[in-house]
């Protein structure tokens, strides 16, 4: 795991995500999804980038089924948006680095 990257769980969700001064973006993976193998190192490379403006997370979704289906994660790869604790854009299914940058930037302004 990068630096710039957190692993979330169930037990610090709410302390990195939720309660997250910065705007999260939380990225459900999975250890058997292709693509999300394909996005890791987009992710890595964003988070330094995006470093002190957003804050880079990463669920693994085998070992946090419960949590994702909390959070209405129904397919992989997906991306959820927070800010101020509150969900604000979600991407899901085909997409690629600009999709992600435009999101990113429309959040952090």
């Amino acid at each position: 795991m990068a630096g710039n990257l957190i692993e979330v769980n169930k037990d610090n969700f709410e302390e990195e995500v939720l309660k997250s001064e910065l705007p999260v973006l939380v990225d459900f993976w999975g250890p058997r999804c292709v693509p999300c193998m394909g996005l890791m190192p987009v992710v890595e490379e964003l988070a330094e980038i995006y470093a002190g403006k957003m804050k880079f997370t990463k669920l693994n979704t085998a070992e946090n089924r419960r949590l994702a289906i909390q959070l209405k994660v129904m397919s992989l790869p997906t991306f959820q948006f927070y800010k101020n604790g509150e969900l604000v854009d979600q991407l899901q299914g085909n997409f690629g680095r600009a999709e992600i940058e435009e999101k990113i930037r429309a959040i952090i302004g």
